[in-house]
């Protein structure tokens, strides 16, 4: 999953870049309003947490023109304590959830799994279920039936994706952008390499190729 980080303050970023990234995410950093309306069409991105304080735009009028532009992308906001009527506006302009700080990293990112959730359907469990397979968030486990399985990270990260989008055709494009924020990772063989560790695990009918279009995450054998 990619997320985008607007904020300004680089000791802020520095706090929460890392905990995303150790938890699966790929994540981009932006510290200018100006700079992530512009990226918000370049790239596709799952969710986006937006400082409205920013320097060049501010957060409101960036998510104002997200929205009136048709971007539909969920946003958590990050508000000052006693700023209430940004808060208010920022729900009525179309932000999804909003966090007002200081904060723990540990709410934002239980913020950010459950605005996930919420966004691909899956509302009333802490945890993601497609078929006999179960993946808890919080612990990055998986397991199929009652079997806890061994995932790599990468493995893993791939894995959350397809449970969030089952029964969807997606093209390595798509995996690529939604799993990697580095180009260099973004390799079609190593995207290769990883679906067929997880079919050897899932089993062969867990994952359909679609010759010359993607692929499609059917659900464990269990």
């Amino acid at each position: 999953m990619r997320l985008m980080l607007v904020e300004d303050s680089v000791s802020l970023a520095d706090q929460l870049i890392p905990m995303l990234r150790e938890h699966g995410y790929a994540v981009d950093w932006l510290a200018d309003g100006r700079d992530a309306l512009v990226k918000a069409h370049d790239d596709p991105f799952d969710l986006v947490i937006l400082d409205l304080g920013l320097p060049g735009m501010g957060g409101l009028q960036v998510l104002r023109q997200w929205r009136a532009e048709g971007l539909g992308v969920p946003v958590l906001i990050l508000t000052a304590r006693d700023s209430w009527s940004e808060k208010i506006e920022g729900l009525q302009v179309g932000a999804d959830d909003y966090l007002t700080k200081p904060f723990h990293p540990d709410e934002l990112l239980l913020r950010v799994q459950a605005l996930l959730r919420r966004t691909h359907g899956n509302v009333n469990d802490s945890r993601l279920r497609v078929g006999s397979l179960t993946l808890d968030e919080q612990r990055q486990s998986v397991w199929q039936g009652e079997q806890e399985m061994t995932l790599t990270g990468a493995e893993f990260r791939m894995l959350r994706y397809f449970m969030h989008n089952p029964g969807r055709l997606l093209s390595k494009g798509q995996l690529a952008s939604h799993l990697y924020d580095n180009e260099s990772d973004r390799d079609s063989n190593v995207l290769e390499v990883h679906v067929n560790r997880l079919r050897r695990k899932l089993g062969k009918g867990a994952i359909e190729t679609r010759r010359g279009q993607g692929y499609v995450f059917i659900g464990g054998d269990g």
